[in-house]
């Protein structure tokens, strides 16, 4: 019986970026658990990675921050501007919104904090590929807690979802309004990418799929008039 295989999708390529030798080692074996995920190249500084990049041709890059000869972020714009396709996902320790912001408004398709479970880089390098704006926030702090361990105090009234930050919220109610991500950030006076990546925190949050979704789920819940 002679019937034909189904094509296979290449696996995707990725180099990684990172300036700490045991740091480096432990993303690599990560991604080695997964059979869809090559690792291509490594590098330990924004120079070496710049280097690297034609010479690999990776699908996704991921770039520490924190980096000698050549910060994350400088090198990010480097490679954005030289490789406009490139899915490039920044590594962190740091996860405060001027950190994430700078990222995204540089072009970064995905932030990851360091705290992050290792077993969870390989879908969050495949949602990045598939168009979504990713932040993996890590394990330290727990919904309702800023990174450090202070509370973030909500109040008791109607109209507050746990987990849900004071930006989220106002972009959950501008949505629930009918505006579009273009329109938001316009509004809210930010790049319509940063708008991409707080909804999907939201989404992730509400553990709802779509826009339709989450104004339905805020109506129900209260959080919009």
């Amino acid at each position: 019986m002679s019937e034909s295989q189904p094509a296979t999708t290449p696996p995707l390529r990725v180099a990684i970026a990172d300036d700490h030798r045991l740091m480096l080692d432990g993303i690599k074996r990560a991604l080695e658990t997964a059979p869809d995920i090559e690792v291509v190249g490594e590098a330990m500084s924004g120079e070496q990675m710049l280097a690297l990049v034609p010479e690999v041709q990776p699908d996704v890059v991921i770039l520490d921050l924190r980096m000698p000869h050549g910060d994350g972020l400088s090198t990010l714009s480097r490679l954005r501007e030289d490789n406009p396709d490139l899915k490039v996902i920044i590594l962190s320790m740091f996860e405060d919104p001027e950190h994430i912001d700078e990222a995204l408004r540089r072009g970064a398709a995905g932030y990851v904090v360091k705290s992050i479970n290792p077993l969870d880089l390989p879908s969050t390098i495949r949602q990045v590929v598939e168009g979504n704006v990713y932040h993996a926030p890590g394990r330290g702090p727990r919904m309702g807690q800023e990174p450090g361990g202070a509370e973030v105090r909500r109040g008791g009234g109607e109209g507050r979802e746990p987990g849900l930050t004071e930006r989220e919220l106002s972009i959950l109610r501008l949505v629930a309004e009918g505006l579009s991500n273009h329109e938001i950030a316009a509004r809210l006076f930010v790049a319509e990418q940063t708008i991409k990546f707080h909804l999907s925190n939201v989404y992730r949050k509400l553990g709802v799929a779509n826009r339709t979704e989450a104004t339905r789920y805020a109506y129900r819940r209260g959080l919009v008039d």
